[in-house]
């Protein structure tokens, strides 16, 4: 079966922070998962892999065609369907021939493709896209783009797949068409996703720790269980080091007090018993260099207790957490923050929307792929007009945390998209800041242009949250792409606890169980049903 073998690989970034250091591992043929918080380098190898990216030292191998699905995705333009599949050229080839051109380069064009269009056809249907080919990409949903980039690569018939969180943006039924293609998978295959249900579906998990990368095999729960064994015991052996360390040190200095109380009491004995000096100081040479020695028995006894300490703290998970608290707002009970009536836009709502938002409600926007859910944010937000119908909001700033992450300036570091977002916070406020969201000393001067999808998030997250004025009303379009386990579950207790309204879309159930939902709202055939 083909197979991923990486060799002594190393790569930094340009300001030379080490990413990777002779890093070597296999893949083997089967389905994997690759599993890692947030920034420890996922992406980053996956692109080193399918060759975006070029190794500093080392070597990667992939046998066979490669596929690779990012998880930034051009989530607008022009191009249409046909032309991001790659079909294109060969539909226009077919197309001249069967009008009566016969030109060689035609020919050479389709090559043995003349069935590109059914099988084209049949691969979306597999993943349930009913997109036409001439279809633009700019007038599809995020979640349509992630399966139309998946459907490029299936056609290529690759033998190694990479998928970078291919179920960003998917809704229910998409994400379980894509666990129905993976479970036919029978080449190479690596994932990166936190996604439980499909991290569920594969034969092993690769688990990227501190530049290692170590292999369990068996699916995410498995892991997951021999993950919390291990820390238990690793927990344990740290706790019995720190007191094993605290006992060397106790018994280090009561062997000095007794000797130095011994050394006390003998001198008084020879100054009583009247002994030539000669022999006084002989007696008391010998008695300064046992204590020496028992002294260095001890010290020694002490060091080795440090370095089974140090031994089991490297043992024990770095598990790396943001610290997030939402702005203190109060939105009172009877307020209107929001209210729309009849609203068009894009064709999406042709009979009209009505929705108003009062007070600090807790609202999920559900619905198929393609509905209108980030059309309809956008509406509320205001940075997109209606075609029709009429809109009020209150005063108070509306935060948009949109799905595409395209708010920040990639050319400018993360500090800088912040001090931009708020002004009149200090320097060392906002430094503080983002050293909760995990931006810590060079972390923070990183352009956002090189950052992982996480990365990208948890900055897009600080500037949107923290912008001046604090926000009474959050729009949240699938906050938990790209988020680790972890960090899905700070963001949980932060919106349970934020005394401001918020509308949030998301396809991940387990999410939207645990922030304490009081209205649920969906979107489909172009009608609200609440």
């Amino acid at each position: 079966m083909p197979e991923i073998v990486l060799s002594g690989l190393s790569f930094s970034w340009p300001d030379d922070t080490p990413v990777f250091d002779h890093l070597s591992a296999t893949f083997p043929g089967g389905r994997t998962g690759l599993v890692a918080p947030n920034g420890a380098g996922k992406t980053t190898l996956l692109k080193l892999v399918a060759g975006v990216l070029k190794p500093s030292a080392g070597s990667v191998t992939a046998d066979g065609v490669l596929g690779y699905l990012p998880q930034d995705l051009p989530l607008s333009g022009e191009p249409s369907v046909a032309e991001v599949l790659g079909v294109a050229p060969v539909l226009h080839a077919i197309a001249a021939v069967e009008s009566g051109d016969a030109g060689e380069a035609h020919f050479t064009t389709i090559g043995t493709d003349w069935d590109i269009e059914e099988r084209t056809r049949a691969q979306l249907d597999r993943l349930g896209l009913d997109v036409a080919l001439d279809r633009s990409l700019g007038t599809l949903s995020g979640g349509q783009i992630v399966s139309l980039g998946l459907a490029a690569q299936l056609l290529k018939r690759p033998d190694v797949l990479l998928l970078d969180e291919p179920t960003n943006n998917l809704d229910l039924d998409a994400r379980h068409k894509l666990y129905a293609v993976l479970d036919d998978w029978s080449g190479c295959l690596v994932v990166v996703s936190h996604d439980r249900a499909l991290l569920d579906r594969m034969d092993r998990i690769a688990e990227l720790d501190r530049g290692e990368i170590r292999f369990h095999g068996g699916n995410f729960t498995a892991y997951e269980e021999a993950v919390e064994a291990a820390r238990e015991v690793a927990e344990k052996n740290v706790r019995s080091a720190e007191q094993e360390v605290k006992r060397e040190k106790r018994e280090m200095q009561q062997a000095r007090e007794r000797a130095a109380r011994r050394a006390s009491t003998a001198s008084r004995n020879l100054g009583n018993a009247g002994l030539p000096k000669i022999f006084a100081g002989t007696m008391k040479r010998n008695a300064q260099e046992s204590a020496g020695k028992a002294d260095g028995t001890h010290a020694a006894r002490v060091g080795a207790a440090k370095a089974k300490l140090d031994q089991a703290e490297r043992a024990r998970r770095d598990e790396r957490k943001i610290s997030l608290e939402l702005p203190r707002t109060e939105v009172p009970a009877g307020r209107t923050l929001f209210a729309g009536e009849g609203l068009r836009a894009r064709g999406l709502f042709p009979a009209g929307v009505d929705l108003a938002i009062r007070g600090p409600e807790r609202i999920a926007l559900t619905g198929p792929n393609g509905a209108g859910k980030s059309t309809l944010l956008r509406l509320v937000q205001g940075d997109l007009a209606p075609d029709s119908g009429s809109v009020s909001r209150a005063d108070g700033r509306i935060a948009f945390l949109s799905q595409r992450l395209d708010l920040l300036d990639d050319d400018r570091t993360v500090a800088e998209n912040l001090a931009a977002a708020a002004p009149a916070l200090p320097p060392s406020h906002r430094m503080n800041l983002l050293a909760r969201f995990l931006f810590r000393g060079s972390r923070a001067h990183l352009p956002v242009g090189v950052l992982s999808g996480g990365e990208r998030l948890r900055a897009t997250l600080a500037c949107v949250l923290f912008a001046e004025p604090a926000p009474q009303l959050l729009l949240l379009d699938e906050p938990t792409n790209n988020l680790d386990l972890v960090s899905t579950g700070q963001l949980e207790s932060a919106l349970t606890a934020f005394r401001g309204a918020f509308v949030v879309v998301s396809h991940d159930e387990r999410f939207l169980a645990g922030i304490g939902i009081d209205r649920w709202l969906r979107l489909a055939d172009g009608d609200l049903h609440g």
